[in-house]
């Protein structure tokens, strides 16, 4: 595939959650997928018609087990916020049966939540896990923690949401 093909792909609608405990630390989840340390926090893709609200509390339960009854939704991003798979990354998510790539990356729309229940309540052996470990972290360190290729979608996730942190 060559670049102006990649290029031309379309982006993956996504919801992403930044989910803020009583003293203001960010939930981060180690990615079960990647050796080293890569952090994220919780998001995944939006289902054909489902809202992204929607798509973000299922997806908090799916990765954490945290329901929907626990969180308040503080924020919401105001546009949509895009990144772009490196190529060899994108070779290997959602391919086409031909071994193309379907995605050139993701579009997301972030949520910002204040969890109101307890550690205990945080349960990342769920029925499809994507986390081997989890943590509170300080939202300043966020950035560092995380893959390259998704450090400016946290950076400016944390300037939209910096009001609340």
């Amino acid at each position: 595939m060559t670049d102006e093909e990649f290029l031309a792909l379309p982006y993956r609608p996504n919801a992403g959650l930044m989910l803020l405990n009583d003293a203001g630390k960010v939930f981060v989840g180690k990615r079960l997928d990647t050796d080293g340390e890569a952090w994220q926090m919780p998001q995944g893709g939006i289902d054909k018609g489902e809202e992204p609200e929607a798509a973000a509390l299922r997806e908090l339960e799916e990765e954490t087990g945290i329901p929907a009854g626990l969180v308040d939704v503080l924020a919401v991003s105001k546009d949509w916020i895009k990144y772009d798979f490196p190529k060899e990354l994108a070779a290997r998510l959602w391919v086409r049966r031909s071994g193309e790539p379907r995605f050139r990356g993701q579009k997301q729309r972030w949520f910002l939540m204040r969890f109101k229940g307890r550690d205990a309540d945080v349960n990342i052996a769920t029925a499809h896990p994507e986390f081997s470990a989890w943590k509170w972290m300080d939202a300043a360190d966020l950035p560092a923690a995380i893959v390259p290729f998704k450090r400016g979608i946290y950076e400016r996730v944390l300037a939209e949401f910096s009001a609340y942190l």
